[in-house]
């Protein structure tokens, strides 16, 4: 645990790269809106938004997976420092 990450997406970059607030975008979408009505509200093309979703969703999927990968070295890291000297096999 040396190394301690942000799990967090880079929603100012995501802005950035849009021209749009993301973080906006992003509590419309948690709070039911839909991706018709926040075009017309946002004035943001569906294509835009559809482009948006998807790279939220790649972001996150990054996230987990390296989540996941840490955890498995560490749980790796801990079974090879507690080993078992008691063989009944020999």
């Amino acid at each position: 645990m040396a190394e301690q990450q942000s799990w967090k997406v880079d929603e100012k970059t995501l802005s950035k790269k849009y021209g749009t607030d993301v973080k906006k975008l992003i509590r419309a979408w948690k709070r039911g809106f839909t991706d018709q009505d926040i075009a017309v509200k946002t004035g943001i093309r569906p294509t835009t938004l559809y482009m948006i979703k998807q790279d939220l969703e790649l972001a996150h999927r990054r996230i987990r997976l390296a989540q996941k990968k840490q955890a498995l070295t560490q749980a790796q890291t801990l079974v090879g420092q507690h080993q078992i000297f008691f063989n009944p096999h020999l």
